[in-house]
């Protein structure tokens, strides 16, 4: 299968004529509101996560080459993706998976040195907090949405209700104390939500003027691809369950 094909959907999108592109921006600004604080709908591109292209370092070239520590297939996979210059959307779509697994395989690799961690914050925030790494409070506070202070006044407030038999959520007493709004933290805990979902972009929804632009391979062997990734699904469910013990683990150290 093509491994660039959200690419030729935004692309073919770009030429449609302004009038309707205006139409669809409206829908689907409409929609992300919904969902989304402005904050995060007027995120920077070079601060998205799902565009970033990662960059192996010497050691994750040696080590993908070599295959010395013995990690599961996935995580190789992974690395021969970042070796090729994907991005990170290019590679959760190609390979079936989700961005929350994606930011499993991310962070792992990160910990072992084998890929470079990214220059912008809000990049390898997000990161974190997909992969599990950062809880809520520690996102907004690696953003600069809160200071330390204040992190550490919510943490100390959750132990002191905890004690007292009632338990409260750090984004709700984030919100309680005016350090953040309930729209900002739903927006985040709706992005972890959707990460944890499963993608493929069908080849047929993609634009077409002519009949020789049209994918190259047909409608059986999409439906061959979609069979086989499912099949795989299971597999990737049991490896990411492995990788969470072992980031678990390499925390506890």
């Amino acid at each position: 299968m093509a491994t660039n094909l959200l690419k030729q959907f935004i692309d073919k999108l770009l030429v449609f004529p302004l009038w309707v592109k205006q139409i669809i921006y409206l829908h689907l600004h409409e929609d992300l509101k919904q969902y989304l604080s402005e904050d995060f709908l007027q995120k920077d591109l070079k601060d998205l996560m799902y565009l970033y292209v990662p960059t192996l370092t010497f050691m994750g070239k040696g080590e993908l080459a070599e295959r010395a520590a013995g990690f599961d297939a996935n995580i190789y996979a992974f690395m021969e993706a970042v070796d090729q210059g994907f991005n990170l959307i290019e590679i959760a779509m190609n390979n079936f998976w989700t961005m929350e697994e994606i930011a499993k395989y991310f962070v792992l690799c990160e910990e072992q040195n084998y890929i470079k961690t990214p220059d912008s914050i809000q990049i390898a925030t997000m990161i974190g907090f997909m992969s599990g790494k950062f809880r809520t409070g520690e996102y907004f506070k690696r953003i600069g949405r809160i200071n330390v202070d204040q992190l550490q006044d919510v943490i100390v407030k959750q132990k002191e209700a905890a004690d007292a038999g009632t338990p409260v959520m750090m984004a709700e007493l984030m919100i309680s104390l005016g350090y953040l709004t309930e729209r900002e933290t739903k927006s985040l805990l709706v992005i972890k939500e959707e990460a944890k979902k499963r993608f493929i972009l069908d080849p047929s929804i993609i634009p077409s003027g002519k009949e020789s632009e049209k994918p190259s391979y047909s409608e059986e062997d999409y439906k061959r691809v979609i069979i086989k990734l499912k099949e795989q699904n299971n597999h990737l469910i049991e490896q990411q369950k492995k990788i969470v013990t072992f980031l678990k683990k390499q925390q506890q150290k």
